[in-house]
């Protein structure tokens, strides 16, 4: 242990374990922690958004402590297990002159040092990368049978932490197109497509939803250099921070030495060109590129061995970086010191606010699958739900059974939407949320609207549209009505309007059960000129409609 962890590197790693420990009890979670705390409460092969990584890491924390590190300790056990990764990849024989260094280049890094302690599918991202480029350097020393089972292991665990995994193992291939001859690459291949059947299995069962939405679903919008490309270009130099000069000069300047170097080189600028790619289509958020921390950290902290001149600067900036960041972890917690309000700030005051005048009852909340999850985490576990409508996106509460927990009960409804309400809250950043109490709450957003064909001409009339029932109760067409939304390119939902329908059977009052009910409609008349697609949609009991159906093209 000593040969490969000095001393006062046990000391500094243990230092920022109880660092992150402490910074995760007195911080309040961020909406997608809680999102994801959500998922752990029904452990699943698999999750609207994201593969169950996430999910197992708060699951495990919470079997050891409650509140927010209840949610976090697995995240911060990852984060120092990360940095002692990096540490036995680095072979260099002057690395143990220079661990002060190490720390310092590593928590100036402000993604890298955060997902230390917060839990989000990135934190086991980066463990796992730094973990299976362990696992690649071993494999090329060595095609030994605990090699190969290290390497396929490892590229699964990847997989199941965040689909964005598959970029780092084939950059990683694409630095050695040798391991497509390498019968021993491929034993690890099959090894990790054997441990990732169950989520495969879980995309098949659910209809691909996930894959569906990330690729066809999600909207855009018209491009724009400096919200998408220049905002790209700034995410990169966030991911350094200050030290950012130093780390993409080192990339520059690296040579190959053998394969594993020539990985991280390719890695690293694969990651950077296929994002950069990518910002000339979409806006692309700045944890996406964040796994280039990983080989960039190893190129920078090799070419800071070799340079004194730039040892000396960048041990200068991340010291400047080391107490900037240390005031914005403090900042996390405590409001005042924080530039800006935080998503950190102020969770447990307007859950309070809410419980004050709700009770213990249930709470639905019109089109915020982040305020759902942190109002059941605050409130001890009170039933939520999360009602998304045709403006707003799928998630996780479409696909799983939390509408079915809120069905015949007395909820209140909570939304920034409502003109008044029963009550009324304000929170940290200002918005004016209103909730109404209903008696008898009843949605049925699990309905499936389907059209003849995935190319809808505008100019046919009586045209059929099969509404599938998965209930196990019939439902009354009086308590319903079918909508049409005109979307545009960009798939951004411009006008919905009512549909004249009527049943082909014209017998049938109600959709039945377990059954698939068909229609007639004509398409209304609208003034949106520049419309391509068509999504329906389903009000029920005068809700705001839903999402009911995938997007489909329109031929004019």
């Amino acid at each position: 242990m000593a040969q490969k962890f000095p001393r006062l590197f046990l000391y500094l790693l243990g230092a920022l374990f109880l660092l992150n420990l402490v910074q995760s009890i007195f911080t309040e979670l961020i909406y997608d922690e809680a999102y994801y705390w959500y998922y752990a409460q029904n452990l699943d092969w698999g999750y609207f958004d994201h593969p169950p990584m996430v999910a197992l890491l708060i699951k495990l924390s919470s079997f050891l402590f409650e509140g927010e590190l209840g949610v976090r300790l697995m995240s911060c056990i990852l984060g120092v297990g990360t940095i002692a990764i990096l540490w036995v990849l680095i072979d260099h024989k002057k690395k143990k002159e220079y661990i002060i260094h190490f720390f310092l280049l590593l928590f100036a890094m402000p993604l890298l040092n955060v997902y230390g302690f917060l839990t989000l599918p990135d934190t086991p991202l980066l463990f796992f990368t730094a973990l299976f480029l362990l696992a690649y350097k071993r494999f090329l020393s060595e095609s030994s049978l605990v090699n190969i089972l290290f390497l396929g292991l490892t590229m699964a665990a990847l997989m199941y932490s965040k689909y964005h995994a598959v970029l780092v193992i084939f950059f990683v291939l694409l630095s050695n197109l040798k391991l497509l001859k390498n019968k021993y690459a491929w034993f690890a291949v099959l090894i990790s497509l054997l441990a990732y059947l169950p989520h495969f299995a879980w995309l098949y069962e659910n209809d691909f939803v996930t894959i569906k939405y990330h690729l066809f679903e999600r909207p855009n919008q018209p491009y724009s250099f400096e919200g998408f490309t220049l905002g790209y270009i700034l995410n990169l130099i966030i991911n350094f921070g200050l030290l950012f000069p130093f780390a993409y000069w080192a990339l520059f300047k690296k040579k190959d030495n053998g394969y594993f170097d020539k990985a991280l080189r390719f890695l690293s600028y694969g990651i950077i060109v296929f994002f950069l790619i990518s910002s000339f289509q979409r806006r692309t958020q700045t944890q996406w590129v964040i796994v280039i921390c990983i080989p960039m950290a190893l190129l920078a902290y090799e070419y800071l061995l070799h340079n004194t001149k730039s040892r000396q600067w960048m041990y200068r900036l991340g010291l400047v970086s080391f107490v900037l960041l240390l005031i914005g972890r403090i900042g996390l917690a405590y409001e005042p010191l924080f530039p800006v309000i935080y998503e950190t700030h102020g969770n447990k005051e307007w859950v309070s606010k809410i419980r004050s005048e709700v009770g213990d009852m249930p709470i639905v909340f019109e089109n915020s699958y982040r305020r759902s999850p942190m109002y059941q985490f605050y409130s001890g576990g009170i039933t939520t739900f999360s009602l998304n409508n045709v403006h707003y996106r799928q998630n996780q509460y479409t696909i799983d059974d939390s509408e079915a927990k809120v069905q015949g009960k007395k909820i209140a409804y909570v939304s920034l939407y409502l003109n008044k309400g029963d009550f009324e809250y304000q929170d940290i950043k200002g918005g004016e949320f209103k909730g109404v109490f209903i008696e008898n709450f009843e949605s049925f957003r699990k309905l499936r609207c389907f059209a003849e064909s995935e190319l809808i001409k505008i100019s046919d009339k009586d045209m059929t549209l099969k509404i599938y029932n998965p209930y196990e109760v019939d439902i009354p067409l009086e308590k319903l009505q079918i909508k049409v939304g005109y979307l545009n390119f960009y798939k951004q939902l411009k006008e919905s309007l009512g549909v004249t329908y009527s049943p082909v059977n014209k017998l049938t009052t109600s959709l039945k059960s377990k059954d698939t009910t068909s229609f007639k409609y004509n398409l209304p008349n609208t003034e949106i000129e520049d419309f391509k697609y068509l999504k329906f949609s389903i009000s029920e009991n005068g809700l705001q409609s839903g999402i009911n159906s995938q997007t489909y093209k329109v031929e004019r």
